[in-house]
């Protein structure tokens, strides 16, 4: 069963990494058994390219990257092959809701990360690929929800339960998948996807096997075919050599 997957689609925060933000010894170690044995294995993450670079670096990887929630797709960690943008005038608006209900933001630029601390004077000078929202106050989160329908229809999803992550609408890590998969001739069939938050619930319920990480928010366990250890107890190392090797 193990050889007919040929593609390891990993989240970052919460999948592939431990709450250290580190990659274990055991994870790396089980990551690269599964390269030397001819599996692509590809970072699918809500995090932007200066971020992710280095873990895929750490783990001497060439392979396509699908970043900022499927903003971008990266050939290799050389070579950008999409980008998927906002408009700054929408960017602009939901910047404004946050500052309505005064909660942390940000935004990905094609640049950088700017945030409530550091946001950039004039949003026009860029070009946006994704926008963010944070507050534990669920009642606000609910309001700002509620408030970005007024801006217009998106992506909407999170990488944290107390998060809402805004894309391009049909920009997600499943349709940024779909084009890894055409640039490697393979189908999404052929596929294991492992993520926990609603950022990963596309390409989990599109990919041949979807795992759920075991400290996975429970909307994400629920559509899964197979739940995992936790990303600290090296959950990613445990579907390699269950499903793949």
């Amino acid at each position: 069963m193990g050889k007919s997957y040929k593609l390891l689609a990993l989240d970052m925060d919460g999948t592939l990494l431990n709450e250290k933000s580190e990659i274990s010894g055991e994870n790396e170690r089980w990551i690269r058994e599964a390269i030397a044995e001819g599996i692509v294995v590809c970072f699918a993450t809500g995090r932007g390219y200066p971020s992710a670079l280095p873990y895929a670096e750490q783990l001497g990887l060439a392979s396509p990257m699908v970043l900022v929630n499927g903003g971008e797709v990266w050939a290799s960690p050389k070579e950008l092959r999409s980008r998927h943008t906002m408009p700054a005038s929408e960017v602009a608006a939901l910047r404004d809701i946050a500052l309505r209900y005064d909660t942390w933001y940000w935004g990905y630029s094609v640049e950088r990360v700017y945030n409530r601390n550091d946001w950039i004077d004039d949003p026009y000078r860029t070009e946006w690929l994704k926008f963010g929202y944070y507050t534990e106050d669920a009642s606000a989160l609910a309001s700002v929800a509620e408030a970005i329908r007024g801006v217009g229809t998106f992506e909407t999803t999170n990488s944290h339960p107390s998060n809402i992550e805004l894309n391009p609408l049909g920009v997600s890590k499943a349709s940024g998948l779909r084009q890894v998969c055409e640039m490697l001739g393979i189908g999404m069939h052929e596929i294991v996807a492992c993520g926990d938050s609603l950022n990963d619930v596309a390409m989990i319920r599109e990919a041949g096997l979807g795992v759920a990480m075991g400290n996975a928010q429970d909307a994400v366990k629920k559509i899964a075919d197979e739940v995992t250890l936790t990303n600290n107890e090296d959950g990613v190392a445990h579907v390699i050599r269950t499903f793949m090797l």
